[in-house]
């Protein structure tokens, strides 16, 4: 359901085993296709149980007011002129939480991109012939300060070209609703994974060891191999790269990836390779990595280095056209062999 922004699959690798001294413990698992994307959610019980049916729920939900991709959502009905739908709590969240992290990263986090999406040939909206004279027409459709929530909870736009495009941010807070849903079920120990952004509580208890995730290496391309595992508890992480969305021109051969600057409206074909990111929500690590993703590397250390609740992991290319790493303190505690 992204743009995307799209995230660097991660690989969530369980170690289970069973001690006789101790009360089973049964790993419940689902899993499926849902937000154009895959999904494994795995939850540990002293007892078996299926939550299926209400995690098609929290999908349905999210889709119907935050999918582009679904002609009758909310966030369709308001980009095609709709200002009179009354925005659900979901919505409101997501809204919201976005209009923080634009203001905190400078702009270089804006769901009204959403029009520079569509057209590189990357949303569900049509693909253009773009130059620079273009680009600049549609640039006078962006910025998130153009927008606003009103008390009655409609969407007011400064120009009905506006776009909203919440891809950036709506998987991520899709998994905050599935924690929500497992803390509501008394679930104390889970790995919940959606397109590669996880939410991790609690610990392996079968194993009695935390949780363990790998990040892929940015360098593969389509080619899988993991860069480095972590371990994960009470936390959110969430990966954003442009090694594997991507869309080449077939007449010219120009590769053009799918992260767009919002400042100047072309595609970002930097040395950073890939981002991920650890924070208190889901939602937040999403919007963090895609906007890290879009600025320059020194801007991108400023930046955490003033968020406190934010840690990261960015691969970049230095001068030489060499691999080079950096992490925040935080991160780095969390590596694991």
């Amino acid at each position: 359901m992204k743009t995307k922004y799209i995230c660097l699959p991660i690989i969530a690798l369980l170690l289970f085993s069973c001690s006789p001294d101790r009360p089973e413990i049964f790993k419940n698992q689902n899993s499926g296709e849902a937000l154009g994307t895959s999904y494994n959610l795995t939850y540990l019980s002293d007892k078996q149980l299926d939550f299926q049916k209400e995690i098609d729920s929290v999908f349905d939900a999210v889709n119907h007011s935050l999918s582009t991709y679904i002609p009758n959502s909310d966030i369709s009905k308001i980009n095609r002129g709709d200002s009179t739908l009354v925005v659900d709590a979901m919505f409101r969240d997501v809204f919201e939480l976005s209009k923080e992290i634009y203001d905190k990263t400078g702009g270089y986090f804006d769901p009204t991109v959403g029009v520079l999406v569509d057209a590189w040939g990357f949303g569900p909206g049509e693909q253009m012939e773009l130059d620079s004279v273009r680009i600049d027409s549609l640039l006078a459709f962006v910025g998130f300060d153009k927008v606003s929530l009103t008390d009655e909870n409609t969407i007011k736009k400064s120009h009905p070209g506006i776009h909203l495009d919440f891809n950036a941010i709506a998987k991520g807070y899709t998994i905050d609703r599935l924690a929500r849903l497992m803390d509501k079920k008394n679930i104390q120990d889970y790995l919940l994974e959606v397109g590669g952004e996880v939410v991790a509580k609690g610990l392996n208890t079968i194993k009695e060891k935390q949780w363990v995730v790998g990040i892929d290496d940015p360098q593969m391309g389509e080619t899988r191999k993991l860069k480095i595992l972590i371990t994960l508890k009470d936390k959110a992480l969430a990966s954003s790269g442009n090694y594997r969305k991507f869309r080449m021109d077939s007449i010219t051969g120009n590769k053009y990836v799918h992260t767009i600057d919002p400042k100047t409206g072309f595609t970002k074909n930097a040395n950073t390779l890939g981002v991920t990111t650890l924070a208190n929500t889901c939602a937040k690590a999403d919007a963090y990595a895609t906007a890290l993703m879009a600025m320059d590397l020194d801007p991108a250390i400023k930046l955490l280095t003033s968020q406190r609740d934010l840690e990261a992991y960015i691969v970049y290319l230095d001068e030489k056209g060499e691999p080079q790493e950096f992490m925040t303190e935080g991160f780095k505690r969390v590596i694991t062999e």
